[in-house]
């Protein structure tokens, strides 16, 4: 096949499809520990706020601006290594729910 002709270059620009597809458990797995994350983050927000500011070992206006990120980052870690038992729960909620409407 000629690199140039129209058929080449539809191959070429099409988006590679995925050997396996994720199944509905492992959807709402993934989503349940995004949600723990998001949860984790903002409760690390909310302590970091909590956290007096000293002059001498302080970041700064820069600190201040990357605080958000940080607790997001510290919610992200938190529920990737573990988290505190929500996912598992909130994963039940989902498939629950999931059930619940493929019967209607």
């Amino acid at each position: 096949m000629n690199p140039t002709t129209p058929a080449a270059v539809n191959a070429a620009a099409a988006p590679a499809v995925p050997a396996t597809r994720k199944s509905g458990a492992d959807v709402a797995a993934e989503k349940a520990r995004e949600f723990e994350a998001v949860f984790l983050g903002q409760m690390a927000g909310l302590m970091l706020e909590s956290v007096e500011m000293g002059d001498e070992f302080s970041g700064g206006h820069g600190e201040q601006m990357f605080r958000g990120i940080l607790a997001e980052r510290l919610g992200t870690e938190m529920a990737r290594s573990g988290g505190v038992g929500l996912a598992p729960v909130v994963m039940d909620q989902i498939i629950r729910m999931q059930g619940n409407s493929n019967g209607q």
